[in-house]
């Protein structure tokens, strides 16, 4: 048994014991997912020691290699509290990576010490209402301006998760420079968090917000980086991003497998259990299938990244083909998982409901699929020219 095994098991048993018991009066009895069942349940996630997989052990996190990371957030993803939990959910995760990238040693101890330690959450203001910039950043119409102590934004924004509540948000603006990134704190007066968005998904505390930026001023150490490498530097946050969603929702659709699995098993049909009826065994065999094929994309996506580094080629490329595939994986077998159940599986009683519409925007969050497609062709067509 590697070190990494006792881990994994110790994962699985406090999403099982704690986090799942709190899961279901969320989905069932109506439970919001506030700030209050955040610091409870990672509080809990500390005292089992499982907290922190994507921080470093400075801040009181695991110390994981995005390998290591895999195993673990597959079994903290069983639940859909079980990533936030852990504080392994977006987007912090990827603020999480960014910071440690990026900032100085001065926004470290001020932003990122308090996020990778659970004590404040965090938002990014990237996407835009139309005709500003979604997947197209090249149409970002947030600006930002030097003045002679700083810098001030103006500009709007739209589903910016968790921005309602969060301690700051990194804002990206359009500048002289190019694009940038900037550490605002959420009680500046001139960041205007409006209405939570409704959303097919309900697990994210502090939603999916409209955020106004108005005349808001900033000092010159606001800036993330350095101006003008806001892209670039989008580049290290997103292959990590998009294979921590993967890990995630894949722990969710197994456990849904799992579930589907044991109600066939124990529940027949024309005088025979519904698990000996080929029909359903051909729904168990393609979600066992879709369940290899994307724990073997999130292995190879994870060795680039450990061993190129987030912003290379190879890492980029093979976490897109990873949240690609796996993000339309996890549709399938969460769909099968409440044919499975018949019509309890679109009884939010048994879970698996819920569990298909909040993965729905997974397959749009952190690229689409047809972006992530075009992507990924454009590069395999670039090596035969």
């Amino acid at each position: 048994m590697t070190a990494l095994e006792p881990l994994v098991a110790r994962t699985a048993d406090f999403i099982r014991d704690t986090v799942i018991p709190v899961e279901y009066e969320v989905v069932v009895h109506g439970r919001v997912v506030d700030d209050a069942l955040r610091l409870d349940l990672q509080k809990k996630a500390k005292d089992a020691g499982v907290f922190g997989p994507l921080s470093d052990v400075r801040y009181g996190g695991l110390g994981l290699d995005t390998r290591a990371q895999a195993r673990v957030l597959e079994a903290a993803g069983a639940s859909l509290l079980g990533p936030l939990s852990v504080n392994g959910s977006a987007p912090d995760d990827g603020n999480i990576h960014l910071l440690a990238h990026a900032g100085t040693p001065e926004q470290k101890e001020r932003y990122l010490a308090p996020l990778a330690s659970g004590e404040i959450r965090s938002s990014i203001a990237m996407t835009e209402p139309a005709p500003g910039a979604g997947s197209d950043p090249s149409l970002l119409s947030t600006v930002a301006e030097r003045t002679g102590s700083g810098w001030v934004i103006n500009g709007k924004k739209h589903f910016t998760t968790g921005a309602d509540g969060a301690g700051f948000t990194i804002c990206v603006a359009a500048t002289a420079d190019g694009p940038t990134m900037f550490l605002v704190d959420q009680n500046n007066p001139g960041l205007r968090v409006g209405r939570r968005m409704p959303t097919l998904d309900h697990s994210v505390p502090g939603g999916h917000c409209e955020v106004d930026f108005v005349d808001c001023e900033i000092t010159g150490d606001a800036v993330l980086g350095e101006a003008g490498l806001g892209m670039e530097y989008a580049q290290v946050r997103l292959a990590p991003s998009r294979l921590v969603f993967c890990m995630n929702w894949l722990g969710l659709a197994v456990r849904a497998h799992e579930m589907a699995a044991r109600h066939i098993t124990g529940r027949s049909a024309f005088g025979v259990p519904i698990a000996e009826h080929g029909m359903a065994q051909g729904l168990v065999a393609d979600s066992e299938i879709d369940i290899a094929a994307s724990r073997g994309l999130i292995r190879t996506a994870a060795e680039s990244i450990d061993e190129q580094g987030p912003a290379s080629s190879a890492a980029r490329h093979h976490a897109s083909i990873a949240k690609t595939f796996v993000s339309e994986a996890v549709w399938r077998i969460l769909d099968r998982a409440v044919q499975l159940h018949g019509g309890l599986g679109v009884c939010e009683d048994h879970l698996v409901a819920r569990f298909l519409v909040e993965a729905r925007a997974f397959r749009i969050y952190e690229g689409p699929s047809e972006v992530l497609r075009w992507s990924i062709a454009r590069r395999v067509l670039r090596t035969v020219r």
